[in-house]
């Protein structure tokens, strides 16, 4: 589900650019020093934009390191490492570890039982040190596996619930800045829900697998509809943004939200659109 939190490179700055991507490669570092290298397979780029947020934000201390890198080790990558990228590495082991389990209980993926198996001792020790965000994704999955079960048409309630957890994710701290983090991990979280659901709702119809946008797609002006929801979760959550006083790496988190998020978006109707011109012909 996640993958589409993440920077439009071409309209970045080349030092902006390789401070992200220091970001990125401290988040990977972190994750394989606290979990090996099965640890290193579920790097997102959500969850570097969730630690350049939080670095922004509290500005705390970032430490500038260089390690080897498994996929590319002819040199050294400098990484940025500070206790936000250590949380974004725990999150990420939360969410990829429950989305496998996901994963198997809903279509049976043998690779996904064996990549939640592998990941099994890694997960128990997040869970041990963030008890309170581990409650918020068992839960977020007990709602969710109830509107499959109920086939439910409301986006609203699927892409919701989503966005619940991402808000108790966002929220580090029990501070003065935990609601307007809240409010755009929430949106941020359904934008990711309603992409997902977009890019596999051909899929989905196919195999019958839960996918609210599969109603939607019954309707005219499915493709307005969609681009017209989404656009409303960005705007959302961008201005939750905008209220929390951050000047720290601000032009990367905007690129992000303002055009990064939706590279994913623009390739998948691009490619939609040159199937229908073929189909026509």
């Amino acid at each position: 589900m996640f993958g589409y939190v993440t920077i439009r490179k071409d309209d970045l700055k080349i030092k902006d650019y390789d401070k992200y991507h220091a970001y990125y490669c401290g988040v990977c570092q972190d994750l394989k020093e606290s979990y090996g290298f099965k640890g290193q397979a579920t790097l997102t780029y959500d969850m570097t934009f969730l630690a350049i947020l939080l670095t922004g934000l509290y500005e705390d201390k970032t430490v500038r390191e260089e390690h080897y890198c498994i996929a590319h080790p002819g040199r050294k990558h400098v990484c940025l490492r500070n206790e936000f990228t250590r949380y974004a590495a725990d999150m990420n082991i939360l969410l990829t570890y429950y989305n496998l389990l996901d994963d198997w209980e809903d279509e049976k993926k043998h690779a996904a039982y064996v990549g939640a198996k592998a990941l099994r001792g890694s997960f128990l020790k997040v869970a041990e040190k963030y008890p309170r965000q581990t409650r918020a994704v068992k839960e977020y999955l007990k709602k969710i596996h109830i509107c499959e079960a109920e086939k439910s048409r409301d986006l609203d309630q699927a892409a919701g619930y989503t966005g619940e957890v991402l808000a108790k994710l966002y929220q580090f701290r029990d501070d003065i800045w935990k609601e307007d983090l809240g409010r755009l991990g929430f949106f941020i979280g359904k934008f990711i829900y309603l992409m997902d659901a977009y890019e596999d709702v051909e899929k989905d119809k196919k195999s019958g697998n839960y996918n609210p946008l599969v109603f939607l797609q019954e309707t005219d002006g499915f493709e307005e509809a969609v681009e017209r929801i989404l656009l409303m979760m960005t705007a959302e959550a961008s201005r939750a943004f905008e209220k929390l006083p951050i000047l720290e790496n601000v032009d990367i988190l905007r690129n992000i939200l303002y055009a990064g998020i939706w590279t994913k978006y623009e390739m998948l109707k691009r490619k939609r659109e040159s199937e229908d011109e073929e189909k026509k012909h």
